[in-house]
């Protein structure tokens, strides 16, 4: 049976309480339209010993002008990036963001990527943290001694850009776009060059997961919401991307809560889909 891919704050709390516990938090917080943000916002207030996990420096590889915005690095990059944070393969990884999940979900899907499934996602992020009475820190996080974290088979699935675009129109497949319905219309685009979206893509804004509170909603919720969408096909038969691959892993998230597993990932997404000679595009809903 796989692990519940969310955490609530008093479930952490307790944990963190146990001595010896073998638990490593992560804050992924990020602003897309500020890179710095993130690592500012840490600096000023983490969960204790939280380490920072730096969306362009820790999850992503350079960028090619192909390859998208946030492309994913080699899964031996990453596995060696989590052992020398002090990853190691007994621990049980807890990830959070202050942005609604937006970025959490990317670690949580990549560490599964790299064959540990020892992960979870603080339901509602720092905010739930703190309403929940957790303590905070500030300032720097004293380095871990490198830890030994083992690259297993994956434990997720995702397809290229070849390989989703010669099955357009083929097959139950269906894409699903986690960006705000403006962007996936083709309106408003302000971080890629080309606006629209892939053609035959639905569209499930991955704040459509949440409750007003931050929090995902109700599994029985989420399963009904995803259900309508999925018309008859089963999870595996979709795919999930996004801007950048990034929010894409919050709708993962969702599914994954919905009791929905098995659906895959689209890395590279719009900005590498756009990047493409000759790829279609379709504007509208």
């Amino acid at each position: 049976m796989s692990m519940a891919p969310l955490i609530s704050a008093d479930e952490l709390k307790t944990l963190l309480a146990q001595p010896g516990g073998r638990v490593m938090v992560f804050d992924c917080s990020f602003d897309l339209a500020d890179p710095g943000a993130g690592a500012r916002a840490h600096a000023e207030a983490h969960l204790p010993g939280a380490v920072y996990l730096n969306l362009d420096a820790d999850l992503s590889a350079p960028k090619t002008g192909r390859n998208g915005r946030h492309p994913l690095p080699e899964r031996a990059a990453f596995a060696q990036r989590m052992a020398a944070l002090g990853m190691d393969d007994d621990m049980l990884a807890v990830v959070y963001d202050r942005n609604a999940s937006m970025y959490a979900g990317r670690p949580w899907w990549m560490l599964r990527w790299a064959g540990h499934a020892a992960v979870r996602v603080l339901d509602g992020g720092l905010q739930a943290w703190q309403a929940a009475g957790g303590a905070v820190e500030s300032g720097p996080v004293a380095p871990r001694p490198a830890g030994h974290f083992t690259l297993r088979p994956p434990l997720v699935e995702m397809v290229d850009y070849a390989q989703l675009r010669a099955s357009l129109g083929r097959g139950r497949r269906l894409v699903v776009d986690a960006r705000a319905a403006d962007r996936f219309r083709g309106e408003n685009e302000t971080l890629d060059p080309i606006a629209g979206h892939i053609p035959g893509a639905a569209n499930r804004c991955f704040r459509d997961n949440l409750a007003a509170d931050g929090r995902f909603k109700p599994a029985e919720q989420l399963r009904a919401e995803w259900t309508a969408l999925m018309g008859g096909r089963a999870p595996s038969d979709l795919v999930q991307q996004c801007g950048s691959g990034v929010s894409a892993c919050n709708n993962l998230l969702a599914l994954e809560s919905a009791g929905f597993g098995g659906a895959l990932l689209y890395p590279g997404s719009w900005s590498e889909w756009c990047a493409q000679p000759g790829a279609p595009v379709a504007r509208g809903a």
